[in-house]
Parts: structure tokens; C-alpha cells; sequence
């Protein structure tokens, strides 16, 4: 392959990838909270295999090339993790099996969230996914419902997080919560 062939703007891989990254978790974390009737994680096998899996570990591929080592590991592994989880989804495996799948890939996101920048877009996204992991692979183990819905509200909340934030780096939005932009007022409160 020619080296001077552009692989794209890193920008704009690293966006649709938190994009991809923050739908996934979103449909992931919704189908284990239970909140909506007749959806359930199984639901999200298709999502999480062709944008959670195969998307981010293409994006992957293209931050590596394009220099971005970080989000290169973040979305390759995180791609991995999303294609295996989906694919072993309709296969009976043990809970001890499931616990220690969700324990390898929480260590995965527990090193994201420390390399990642700091913030809440940043490491906030990485901390909620580690949190959601642990809490699943709790669950898991423990045979517990509760955990593992306890779980999807956090996986939820991180696809939430990491959606805005690729939003608004694509709209130009605001990132930074409880500060004024230059030139506006604060408001009292």
C-alpha cells in the first residue's frame, strides 16, 4: 500500500468511531436495563457485531494509520471485544466463561480510561464503560439480575456521553459544562 495515500482525517475517524463506540454502548446498556418491553441485550447482537465490531475495528486500523495510537487500541480492542461478544451471544457458554470475558476486556477499559485525556468526554466515557464491565461480570458470576441492569444504566449513560461528545466535536458544540464561552454570560444558578 503507498504510504502517501491518505487514509482519511483523523478527526473525522476518530468521531464516527466515538459515534459507533456511543451507539453500541447505547443499545447494549438499553437491552440489559429492561426499560423498554420486549428488548433485551440479545437485541443489540446485530448493532454490536457490524458497528461495534467490524466499524470500530476498521476505524482502528485507519487511527493507527493515520498515527492516532490511542484511539488506534481504543477502537481496534474495543471493535474485538464488541465482534466476540455478539458472535458467542446465541452460544450457551458458562458463567464463569461470560465472567471472566467481561473481567479481560474491563482491564481493556480500565487502561483506556488512564490513557485517555482527562475529562469527561475522555476518561469519563472509558471509567463508565470499565464500571459497566465489572458490574456485568459481577452479575454474571453472581447469578444477579440486579447487577447486571445495574449494569446497562451505566453502559447506557457511557454511550450517552460518548455520543454527545462525538456530536459535538462534529456541531461544534459546546464541551465543557459549567463554564462560559468566551463572549457569553454566565448564568446565575
Amino acid at each position: 500500500m503507498d504510504n502517501g495515500v491518505s487514509a482519511g482525517s483523523t478527526a473525522t475517524t476518530s468521531t464516527l468511531g466515538n459515534i459507533a463506540l456511543g451507539l453500541t454502548l447505547l443499545a447494549f446498556g438499553i437491552g440489559h436495563t429492561g426499560i423498554i418491553g420486549g428488548v433485551s441485550a440479545a437485541d443489540a447482537v446485530s448493532l454490536a457485531t457490524y458497528v461495534g465490531g467490524f466499524g470500530l475495528f476498521v476505524l482502528g486500523l485507519l487511527e493507527f494509520r493515520g498515527g492516532n495510537g490511542f484511539n488506534g487500541t481504543a477502537f481496534a480492542g474495543l471493535g474485538a471485544f464488541w465482534f466476540t461478544w455478539a458472535a458467542g451471544a446465541d452460544t450457551k457458554v458458562s458463567a464463569h466463561a461470560a465472567g471472566l470475558f467481561l473481567i479481560l476486556f474491563a482491564l481493556l477499559a480500565l487502561t483506556l480510561t488512564t490513557g485517555a485525556a482527562s475529562g469527561l468526554f475522555g476518561q469519563g466515557t472509558y471509567a463508565l464503560l470499565t464500571l459497566s464491565l465489572l458490574l456485568l461480570a459481577t452479575g454474571t458470576l453472581a447469578d444477579s439480575g440486579g447487577l447486571a441492569k445495574a449494569a446497562g444504566w451505566v453502559a447506557a449513560v457511557s454511550g450517552l456521553l460518548t455520543w454527545y461528545g462525538a456530536t459535538a466535536a462534529l456541531a461544534h458544540w459546546p464541551t465543557a459544562f459549567g463554564k462560559a464561552s468566551r463572549g457569553s454570560a454566565v448564568a446565575a444558578g
